[in-house]
């Protein structure tokens, strides 16, 4: 099993270029089932989950081909993956696939929209809380389809279609808006999707469903509006870039010092994010080529954050926010609103010599005037990076295991931060 060493010290000082979003790639892939033409998705993250996805599509008859780069183009520029779902030669998606990715999940309305019919295994834990699956199939069921559980399955079906209708999420869910606008497209009449997620990934799919066809306005906001048509055709889209990644980048400056340019980067993605890290005491600046973070030789500054929806501070977030602070010049408190468990990276932070008191759902940090290297473990692709951000500062060497948390959701982690001077490296081999 692959480990990070991560010897502490220096400032970061380059530039660092965005990855597409993961959480925007993976709906859009999944979009590829809901015509027979080929959808072409640039911008690509090389990730794990990626990687998943596609032999979870494949199984449903999906084909894909990776476009080389082309001359002159940066290596860090994203692959374009071409998707075609010629046929649907298989409706089921098993146990042994979804449960190895939540997101997959998702196939359940392109299926049923397409084919009439789906029988998707129900995904099953989740290492920072449950996240049942009862708001997408109320979204399913609101648009006429049938819906039973079977043996750890979830059987759909909707023989004469789908038919559009009123779905009044009780609160905000990204996955519920996500299933529901991939059912709402192929449905007779129209949708209307209300307390819809606003999240930035939910535009960029609406987005790339209204190039293939679709009509759907509203996206961003918390009503959506979909009227129905016949058929998608294919189209190209952009993946936009990472927000997550952005901010995780981010927090590595204002932790570290230095001055960094995240290539690509938008700050109209995070901006409640952003607005925390210049309360901290670092500089963000907005330019042509992306987002330019920097902090001088100045402290950093308690800011307490509750994680909420978008456009609020992100639980995606809040683990690396909570590494941060446990360097402030003073007493900072992190309210996490959105996932029950998502405090396990605190137990891995105070083997750095974080103080770190939790109350309920509050995180109490105490900042330390150093942080001491030391053996951590990851415990979900969130906590790790926030391991990898104090490793940058600690003093001597920090060594985190189970990385591969990180390559679900990180590409190319270790060049991108040395890059900018970070000693960092990955060791192959068992821990």
């Amino acid at each position: 099993m692959d480990r990070i060493k991560i010897t502490g010290g220096g400032p970061l000082e380059g530039v660092i270029p965005i990855s597409g979003a993961k959480n925007a790639a993976l709906p859009l892939m999944i979009a590829s089932l809901l015509t027979r033409d080929t959808l072409t998705l640039s911008n690509m993250p090389l990730l794990a989950d990626v990687t998943q996805l596609e032999r979870i599509l494949g199984n449903h008859g999906v084909d894909f081909a990776i476009s080389g780069k082309r001359s002159g183009q940066s290596e860090n520029a994203g692959r374009t993956v071409h998707f075609t779902a010629r046929d649907i030669v298989d409706t089921t998606a098993p146990y042994d696939l979804v449960s190895r990715m939540r997101a997959s999940f998702w196939v359940l309305a392109p299926l049923v929209a397409r084919a009439g019919e789906a029988r998707v295994s129900l995904p099953g834990g989740c290492a920072i809380g449950t996240r049942p699956v009862d708001l997408l199939l109320m979204a399913m069921e609101q648009l006429g389809t049938k819906i039973e559980i079977e043996n750890g399955y979830v059987v759909a079906s909707a023989k004469n279609g789908l038919i559009g209708g009123e779905i009044d999420f009780p609160k905000v869910t990204v996955g519920g808006t996500h299933t529901a606008l991939m059912a709402a497209v192929l449905a007779r009449g129209e949708t209307v999707i209300k307390n819809a997620a606003r999240e930035p990934e939910i535009t960029d799919l609406a987005n790339c469903l209204n190039k293939m066809g679709a009509k759907i306005s509203g996206a961003g906001e918390s009503t959506i509006v979909v009227k129905g048509v016949g058929s998608l055709h294919g189209a190209h889209h952009s993946v936009l870039p990472d927000r997550i990644e952005t901010g995780t980048y981010a927090m590595a400056v204002a932790m570290t010092g230095g001055d960094v340019l995240l290539a690509g980067a938008r700050a109209a993605d995070l901006q409640a994010a952003l607005d925390v890290l210049e309360q901290s005491g670092t500089k963000i600046t907005s330019t042509p080529e992306g987002l330019r973070v920097k902090r001088n030789g100045g402290g950093i500054q308690p800011v307490d954050i509750e994680t909420a929806p978008f456009p609020a501070f992100p639980t995606d977030l809040q683990a690396q926010f909570m590494a941060l602070m446990t360097r402030a010049n003073g007493v900072s408190r992190i309210t996490e609103t959105i996932f029950e468990n998502r405090f396990m990276h605190v137990q891995e932070l105070a083997r750095l010599g974080a103080h770190i008191k939790l109350e309920g759902d509050t995180a109490i940090i105490t900042g330390a005037e150093h942080l001491d290297g030391a053996p951590v473990m990851a415990t979900d692709l969130r906590a790790s990076v926030s391991l990898v951000i104090a490793g940058l500062v600690a003093r001597g060497e920090t060594t985190i295991n189970r990385v591969y948390h990180l390559d679900r959701g990180f590409e190319r982690l270790e060049s991108k931060l040395r890059a900018c001077g970070a000693q960092i490296e990955r060791i192959s081999g068992h821990a």
